[in-house]
């Protein structure tokens, strides 16, 4: 059996690598891909404590985190296609149309 501290560490790992990607990058697509890593890294340690706890409540968690984040990417993909179709550009430097 793999102890729980491995998938702790792999939940870390891929969070930090959203993170990372999500601060540096500026296009707005890489933004997205790095939060959906982000929502993946949760889930893992979701399901990783659920398991080691024998409950089921944090699998269930899992499934509503999955339905956000498919919610989530479906409505930033289209407003990603939309500020492309006005700006033809993903890049969040570019966008300054909201700046007060």
């Amino acid at each position: 059996m793999i102890p729980l501290q491995w998938y702790i560490w792999l939940s870390a790992a891929v969070f930090s690598i959203g993170m990372f990607g999500f601060i540096t990058n500026r296009n707005i697509i890489i933004m997205l891909i790095s939060v959906e890593l982000m929502f993946n890294a949760v889930n893992i340690s979701l399901v990783a404590f659920s398991h080691y706890l024998q409950d089921l409540t944090g699998q269930i968690l899992v499934f509503l985190i999955i339905a956000v984040a498919a919610a989530e990417a479906a409505i930033g993909l289209a407003l990603v296609l939309l500020i492309f179709r006005n700006r033809e550009t993903t890049y969040m430097d570019e966008l300054n149309e909201m700046k007060g």
